[in-house]
Parts: C-alpha cells; structure tokens; sequence
C-alpha cells in the first residue's frame, strides 16, 4: 500500500509551464525534452515516481517564504507575520506527463540565530529557491550569500536555482521596474530562473511552482535516463569481457586429439 497521498486533480501537469520571461530562465523551450516525453510514455522512468524531491526555500526573514509556500500548498495568506524556527516543510504531490512526482518544500528560518539550524538541512537538494521582497533591494542583495550557503551543502551542477522576488502587490510600477532589472541581472550571474510573485494576490504562485516541479521531474527524468544508459553499457562491456575470457579459455583447453 502507497504511502504517499493521491495526486490532486489540480496537480496534474501535461504541458511544460511557460517561463517567467525569456530574459533570466533556466531554459525557453515550449515543451519538455523529447527524452522525457518518449520515456514517460513508455513507462521508463525508472525511480523517478517514487522518489521525493527536497525544494529548499532561503532568503531574508520576512520578505515571505512561509506566505509563498501556504498560498500554494494551502491556498491561504497569513498577514499576522510569525517567524519560522528552524526548518518547517510541505509536501506537493504532482502528476506529471503521466508519472507520479513528489515535491518537499523546506521552509527555512531567516533569522541569523536559526542560521545554523537551517542550514544542516540544506544537503541534498534538487532545487533552491532564493527569495526576496521587490520592495527591499538589501533583501535582493543578500540573495549572494544565501546562494553561497545553500551551495556548500549541494552539487552546483546538479541543483536548478530560482531568484523569486515576492510582495510585488506593495510595489510601484517604478520602483518594481528597478529591481526587476537588477534581479534579472543577478538571475543571469548566477544562471537562475527568475520570477516575481504575490502571495496576497496569488499573482503567478500557482504557475511559478508548477514550473519549480516540471523542471524538477524534467531534470530527475534524464539523470535517471543517464544512469539506465550507463548501466547498459557496463553490461555490455562486462558481457564483452566475459566472452573473450571463455574465447581464450576454451582455446587454453582443448582436448588432446585436437592438438
């Protein structure tokens, strides 16, 4: 029996969610890769639907990464602000092309004193989302460091990153105009996908994180396509091997009346 719960209808995903723009973004396809789609449909995702993929959450305290998650995981928006302790984290389950896909998003505190808490639990992630208020350029900032931070636990070349600028309801067309520039900027630095969001609203949360789990699925799907294909090979070579060994074998042991 499964212990994972039923996808919700509302989780299903067929299509590759569009980026946010084409300026900062981790790829601009219209569709996901070929790969992906022939192994779904022929039922060769290997572990994929079975495994859960860790999404880690840092920024600043309070530009809003607890309001981000609840807006998407609970449809609900908190104005009474309370900081997170720790660590906390949701658990998103998708359907993707088909093939069950299981998100844990990991909350983590942005207070310097629940720092080191945190960061313990920064290893071993799939994606990471940097967050940031538009209305607070220091925020955007200090998305460097808590990059760098996040980056000592992870694979660099194995983790898709995202620069999420939330609170964008507050903001001016001006003022937001600014940042966005510089966050797109910093985005393309540091080769992450950027998106600006509001909680309050709901304006874009919805498709940011579905975008989050499709890059995800798509990036776990042909690591696991990787592996299956390396494992061939080393069949094949072991197979190889093997049969030369019995060639030279049989050759060292012919019988007498051959000689």
């Amino acid at each position: 029996m499964s212990v994972l719960p039923p996808v919700r209808r509302d989780r299903v995903i067929t299509q590759l969610p569009q980026c946010y723009t084409k300026e900062a973004a981790l790829h601009t396809k219209d569709s996901f890769h070929t790969k992906v789609k022939t192994a779904c449909q022929e039922h060769r995702t290997g572990t994929v639907g079975f495994k859960i993929s860790k999404v880690i959450v840092v920024g600043d305290v309070a530009v809003g990464k607890t309001c981000l998650i609840n807006r998407f995981c609970k449809d609900t928006f908190d104005k009474n602000y309370k900081a997170t302790i720790g660590v906390d984290f949701e658990m998103e389950r998708f359907e993707v092309l088909g093939v069950p896909f299981s998100l844990q998003l990991w909350d983590t505190a942005g207070q310097e004193r629940f720092k080191c808490i945190a960061s313990t639990y920064y290893r071993g992630a799939q994606a990471i989302i940097i967050v940031f208020d538009v209305n607070d350029v220091a925020s955007l900032e200090h998305s460097r460091q808590w990059l760098e931070d996040a980056m000592k636990e992870n694979d660099p070349s194995s983790v898709l990153l995202f620069l999420v600028g939330t609170k964008k309801d507050l903001s001016s067309p001006a003022q937001f105009s600014q940042i966005e520039q510089d966050a797109i900027k910093l985005s393309e630095e540091i080769k992450a996908e950027y998106w600006a969001v509001s909680a309050l609203s709901g304006e874009s949360v919805k498709e940011f994180f579905f975008r989050v789990a499709s890059l995800t699925f798509e990036a776990s799907v042909l690591a696991e396509l990787e592996k299956s294909g390396a494992r061939r090979i080393g069949d094949v070579v072991r197979i190889n091997s093997n049969s030369s060994n019995m060639y030279a074998t049989s050759k060292k042991k012919k019988p007498n009346c051959c000689q």
